[in-house]
């Protein structure tokens, strides 16, 4: 990347910037439409060989671009355009879906995931076709959906495979950890969401009968207390890691680098109690967990109501090791609950995504791994195999049996979710020049 890239980086990301000003919230069904048309032209305005509105499978619009480059390989750029919703707003101190650049830091719903993102590297194509051309052939995945799961992905990359035929993935993004190293990311963990219900009674009962009537809360907790071992915080459900594959010693290399304090952690998060596990690193990558998101029973309202309640439920979410199978989960529950005497405990699946994880012996991987060293230091980057999280990325790396690589323009405060979303735009022109090497490499 020449120095002219850099300045014209910096000169030129506002030519995309209205991406951020649309408020194109998934969960409310807010700005789909005018958001994915605009996108259609802005690849219009760039070249795109094909620029396809897919509505064919459902849900929100899939925006997908071809570009045509100087070489043979091809790189699939995977985007998203919706976000999350910006309220509470009182808590921003900038106007959410105003961009806002302050010194170096740019703020705006979207800013880091994903629109951000997606505006540098329009902004990268925008160069390269005032500028000779682009290096090798790209193509461009953008859907609507990924702030409410991705529920359609997976429909349109099967009815859309040959389309999306490539030689590698680069993700949605990612970011800097709080070192300061580039995170490159390989894959993702999968999910599973659950929701437990029981009913103890037909109706609320005066509290004054838990003298013999079992209530609907007790139930469950019990029922949930059952599922983890309280001295190993081991998931105590039959089967549930049975298809958790065993790390490679490459794996197992790569996650002992990764830069975990406990204690530094604790103290950042504000945890009150200890961790649960003495292999963190290795756990956050490669063990599921069980969690409960929250428990709705009986009175909560203000004052007091002496009630016993009939029923009580809970959700719960299962974070998965990339190979597992989300949709066995609701099952060996159904089975454990009901092996510990607690069958009528009902249960819900609700929604899950596999996980993915990249070969990290790949040549892409390494070529990735290895350029951004060259930008970033020998000790700038940290290469994760997993992220700790969950995404659609299994839709592209199993099915189009293609490596997975997330890196992007973030940092450790960019508030991704939270108010005052932000990215440096320092970091923005740094990411450009890594994406350029390596395509240049390619």
């Amino acid at each position: 990347m020449t120095e002219s890239l850099k300045e014209y980086t910096f000169q030129h990301w506002q030519d995309f910037s209205d991406l951020l000003r649309f408020k194109t919230i998934a969960a409310q069904g807010i700005g789909i439409e005018a958001t994915s048309n605009w996108l259609v032209e802005q690849f219009k305005q760039l070249g795109a060989n094909t620029v396809e509105k897919w509505n064919d499978q459902g849900g929100n619009p899939v925006i997908f671009a071809e570009f045509s480059g100087k070489g043979d390989q091809t790189v699939l750029f995977y985007n998203h355009y919706d976000t999350q919703p910006a309220e509470p707003l009182d808590q921003w101190d900038t106007k959410p879906f105003e961009p806002t650049v302050i010194d170096d830091t740019l703020f705006a719903r979207g800013a880091s995931d994903d629109k951000g993102e997606l505006i540098f590297r329009l902004t990268l194509l925008k160069y390269y076709q005032e500028h000779g051309g682009l290096p090798v052939n790209v193509k461009f995945y953008v859907e609507g959906e990924e702030e409410i799961g991705s529920s359609h992905v997976i429909k349109y990359t099967q009815a859309h495979e040959d389309q999306l035929q490539a030689d590698a993935v680069v993700w949605e993004g990612g970011a800097k950890n709080a070192e300061g190293q580039l995170t490159i990311t390989g894959g993702l963990r999968g999910i599973s969401c659950l929701e437990l219900s029981v009913t103890t009674a037909n109706t609320d009962l005066h509290s004054s009968k838990a003298s013999y009537a079992e209530s609907a809360p007790w139930r469950l907790a019990k029922a949930l207390a059952s599922l983890r071992d309280d001295h190993s915080k081991k998931i105590l459900i039959d089967g549930i890691y049975d298809d958790v594959d065993e790390l490679t010693p490459a794996e197992q290399e790569l996650i002992e680098q990764i830069n975990f304090d406990p204690a530094k952690v604790a103290a950042a998060e504000g945890l009150t109690q200890p961790l649960l596990t003495k292999t963190p690193k290795r756990d956050l990558s490669n063990e599921p967990t069980i969690n409960i998101e929250g428990i709705t029973a009986g009175y909560q309202e203000t004052g007091v109501k002496t009630v016993l309640p009939r029923f009580a439920s809970a959700k719960l979410d299962f974070r998965l090791a990339p190979n597992q199978n989300p949709t066995r989960i609701p099952e060996l529950v159904r089975q454990q609950l009901a092996k510990n005497g607690f069958a009528d405990v009902k249960v819900k699946y609700l929604v899950g995504q596999p996980g993915y994880r990249s070969d990290v012996t790949h040549p892409f991987v390494k070529l990735v791994h290895r350029t951004a060293q060259t930008i970033y230091g020998q000790d700038g980057v940290e290469y994760i195999p997993n992220s700790f999280g969950a995404g659609p990325a299994y839709a592209f790396g199993r099915l189009l049996k293609l490596p997975v690589l997330s890196f992007g323009l973030g940092n450790a405060n960019s508030h991704v979710h939270g108010a005052n979303e932000n990215i440096r735009l320092s970091d923005a022109v740094q990411t450009v020049t890594l994406l350029d090497q390596i395509l240049q490499s390619l």
